[in-house]
């Protein structure tokens, strides 16, 4: 399987994130993609390539271009204001305050784009989003010119990202951003599975009202998990989009026997959908020993999930999303690619 990977995630270096009211090292680090890289290297998974340069016209296919522009100058207009620390917001617009307008402030505008206080930009932070988007495209053109699976290593992963929103640790929605583009040049119709342990709320939202894309999420339940609000089981979609969004919200301490099940359900709806494509958003933070995380499947679920996915026998791209136990994520995150090859 051909990977593709970016020295230039490490420029995404944050020193700290918001977690318990306490300002910790961030869970999601410099140190995760090394970990993945070199058990692909391990293994002898296949070709492991740089990204290629896509410019930021395939991007705002997916975002706003506004909210590209803050993510793009927000360090440098917090340096400007003379702040020592990490960028991160302190207020939001809440739910009685009509979002019409956009503060001059960075301030007021980090608050208007963040979804949430836990992830700092930080010097670096959108030159690395960048090139994260940029390996998911340069995966996605691979499987575009003819190999049946990619895994782009992404680093800052990508689902919570909305059209014009950040947080959750990620900024551009790679996976968003990746099916777009298998729909620029020619298919039909594509489906993401999101099995990362949280909800894809940034998928959700961009594709809610489309058929294009069928949306499949199986993530903790969202009454209880981050990112919260979203992600329960009546979100079936809107408009041209209704019947094309699923979500299967699980418990916590949820095995392999009912996830696995709802997986099953998934990829028989996308077995029936008949898509082009599928772009799978590759989170391993189900994994029962991830320090942020509430499900049980061990590491041997991940080679069985694998092969469950493979036995589609669709074009595959492997988008890297979450997976926070750091000394397992390589190993986890390779079982899926291996068991999706047969290896």
């Amino acid at each position: 399987m051909l990977s593709v990977y970016s020295k230039d995630h490490a420029l995404r270096d944050a020193k700290t994130e918001l977690y318990g009211g306490q300002l910790v090292p961030p869970f999601e680090c410099p140190v995760r993609a090394e970990h993945i890289l070199q058990r692909v290297k391990d293994v002898r998974l296949g070709d492991v390539i740089a990204p290629q340069e896509f410019g930021l016209d395939p991007i705002k296919r997916i975002h706003d271009a506004a909210f590209l522009s803050f993510l793009e100058g927000c360090w440098d207009a917090w340096v400007a204001r003379g702040y020592k620390g990490e960028a991160m917001p302190y207020v939001w617009p809440s739910r009685s305050m009509p979002q019409r307008r956009i503060p001059d402030h960075i301030d007021g505008q980090i608050g208007y784009y963040a979804l949430a206080a836990e992830t700092a930009i930080s010097d670096g932070t959108w030159q690395a989003a960048r090139a994260s988007a940029n390996v998911a495209l340069t995966a996605q053109a691979g499987i575009r010119d003819g190999a049946g699976s990619a895994f782009a290593l992404c680093r800052p992963p990508g689902h919570h990202a909305a059209s014009d929103m950040y947080g959750g640790y990620c900024f551009i929605n790679n996976a968003a951003v990746a099916a777009q583009a298998f729909l620029d040049q020619g298919a039909g119709r594509v489906a993401i599975l999101d099995v990362d342990f949280h909800h894809g709320n940034g998928t959700q939202q961009i594709f809610y009202n489309r058929s294009d894309v069928m949306y499949l999420s199986l993530h903790g339940d969202p009454d209880r998990a981050f990112p919260f609000y979203l992600g329960y089981q009546d979100e079936t979609g809107a408009g041209n989009g209704v019947g094309f969004n699923f979500n299967y919200p699980m418990a916590p301490n949820t095995n392999y026997t009912a996830w696995g099940s709802a997986l099953d359900d998934a990829l028989k709806k996308i077995h029936h959908y008949g898509p082009d494509a599928v772009v799978v958003s590759l989170g391993v933070d189900t994994f029962e020993h991830d320090p942020i995380s509430f499900f049980k499947l061990t590491t041997d679920d991940f080679t069985r999930y694998g092969a469950a996915i493979g036995a589609l026998r669709l074009p595959t791209l492997f988008v890297m999303e979450g997976g926070y136990a750091v000394e397992e994520i390589g190993v986890n995150a390779v079982n899926v690619l291996q068991g999706y090859e047969g290896l």
